[in-house]
């Protein structure tokens, strides 16, 4: 059996036995791997610490026939620690694990996925943005790194320049008067233009908007999100968003509507 390195970010992890567990990574290289960390439940274990969902590490594997075998770890940035801290910040980090485990499970951009995340854990522990937005942008920037690259402008049916007034999540964001299917919503124009600064990774740009175009970016980047994973993100209920928390929208709703406070015409 081959022995490897890489740096991974720790997604999520579960009992297994008495005394181990079994971890699920997102690794630089290697893309998503599930090892046994054997004996970190014990009070003596030398790394089950640095085990914990949004540790980013150094690890040592084995390969294994179903499983591989960690055999050591090394912290490379202890997010998890100031994020846990931090309840607004370890309910965004729950719903960015969640959301990585999710569209990693197949992808072919696994680099650009583990830089995405671990440039957002480090924002959510620097606690210099509000946690709710560092995690919009993570989202909306991961389903782009996945090919879903939302329109926040031009017509995502058939590319009439905008700006547009409609989004509509299954046609791919902003959608002109002739393209806007049944269902569709009408945000307030700050909003296409917030959710348009968190793609860009525009902090200036979004620190001047205000509470509305907020929970309606939040709402719809949600909702955009899970319809493209065909499954819904239950972390996201739990987001601790202020005054003004939104409860995650289905996947894949009957009729294409997208959740948004925004008026339907």
């Amino acid at each position: 059996m081959a022995l490897y390195r890489d740096a991974a970010i720790v997604l999520r992890t579960h009992k297994l036995g008495e005394a181990d567990r079994i971890i699920t990574m997102l690794t630089r290289n290697h893309g998503k791997k599930r090892a046994v960390a054997k004996g970190v439940r014990k009070t003596k274990s030398k790394f089950g610490a640095r085990l914990e969902p949004g540790m980013v590490i150094d690890v040592q594997m084995y390969e294994g026939r179903n499983l591989d075998t960690v055999t050591q770890v090394d912290i490379l940035a202890p997010y998890g620690d100031a994020i846990s801290k931090d309840y607004s910040a370890y309910t965004a980090c729950a719903a960015m694990l969640e959301t990585a485990d999710r569209l990693c499970e197949d992808s072919d951009r696994v680099l650009a996925h583990f830089n995405l995340l671990a440039g957002a854990l480090a924002a959510l522990a620097q606690n210099k943005i509000p946690a709710y937005l560092v995690l919009d942008a993570y989202l909306v920037r991961a389903v782009a790194t996945s090919g879903w690259t939302p329109s926040f402008c031009d017509c995502a049916g058939c590319g009439d320049p905008g700006p547009h007034r409609s989004f509509n999540v299954a046609s791919g964001g902003a959608v002109c008067p002739q393209c806007r299917p049944p269902g569709s919503s009408a945000p307030a124009p700050e909003t296409f233009v917030l959710m348009d600064a968190l793609m860009r990774g525009d902090w200036i740009g979004v620190a001047a908007t205000d509470d509305r175009a907020r929970r309606q970016s939040s709402a719809l980047i949600a909702s955009y999100v899970q319809w493209h994973l065909e499954h819904g993100v239950r972390s996201l209920r739990h987001v601790d968003r202020g005054d003004h928390e939104i409860a995650a929208a289905p996947a894949r709703p009957a009729t294409p509507a997208t959740a948004s406070e925004g008026h339907h015409s």
